[in-house]
């Protein structure tokens, strides 16, 4: 038996990602035989749970990234002697 924890030994990880894929597909696939009644139209299409939770996440990434850039400091801020 591996001494590494069940959740980063590499066959669990794919096995995670395999069943999340397949949970995933189940849910998009449901709308198929559940009707869905939208509220402001464009929450009707099909998927669009998945779809508009995908583009905002990728959205929140490069969001986060450009708040990055705009507000690191310098590798040596913290060793900069302050000179007054």
């Amino acid at each position: 038996m591996s001494d590494q924890h069940w959740l980063v030994r590499p066959a669990t990880i794919r096995k995670l990602w395999i069943g999340l894929a397949v949970l995933l597909g189940l849910l998009v696939a449901a709308q198929f035989f559940i009707k869905i009644k939208p509220t402001v139209g464009m929450d009707g299409t099909f998927g669009f749970g998945a779809w508009f939770g995908f583009f905002s996440c990728v959205a929140m990434v490069l969001f986060a990234k450009l708040i990055g850039y705009v507000v690191k400091r310098s590798e040596f801020y913290y060793s900069e002697e302050d000179h007054d």
